[in-house]
């Protein structure tokens, strides 16, 4: 078994340099500030700093925060084709049923669970 066969789509969003997601990586795929993400997950800015520093508590806080996002965008881009559709996809598109918001707008709101739900009803075929 390859190492290839283990990764999963989310791995890369993640930094080489620590064992957690990169709130850097992901703030510029959605093209905002640190502060806009962090106000998005609901978190400090200082958290995500100290997760810039590698301290392990405030990375680990910042990896719980972000790993919905993360996986989030890693369906999005599986479905969308790219990373790049899938971030225009969060921010742009309004969810069917969701009174014209998108995943970034319901994320902000705590409802990362519902945006999971509807992909995963999209990906199985009851939306297409």
């Amino acid at each position: 078994m390859t190492t290839a066969l283990l990764e999963s789509p989310a791995i890369r969003f993640g930094d080489d340099k620590v064992p957690f997601l990169s709130a850097r990586r992901v703030a510029e795929l959605l093209g905002v500030t640190l502060s806009e993400l962090a106000a998005l997950i609901g978190v400090a800015r200082n958290t995500l700093a100290a997760q810039a520093g590698a301290r392990k508590s405030g990375a680990r806080k910042a990896d719980a925060a972000l790993s919905p996002v993360v996986r989030i965008l890693a369906m999005a881009g599986e479905m969308a084709g790219g990373e790049q559709r899938a971030a225009i996809w969060f921010k742009h598109q309004p969810i069917p049923g969701w009174a014209g918001k998108t995943a970034y707008d319901l994320v902000g709101e705590g409802k990362a669970d519902k945006v999971l739900a509807y992909l995963e009803a999209v990906r199985s075929g009851v939306y297409a």
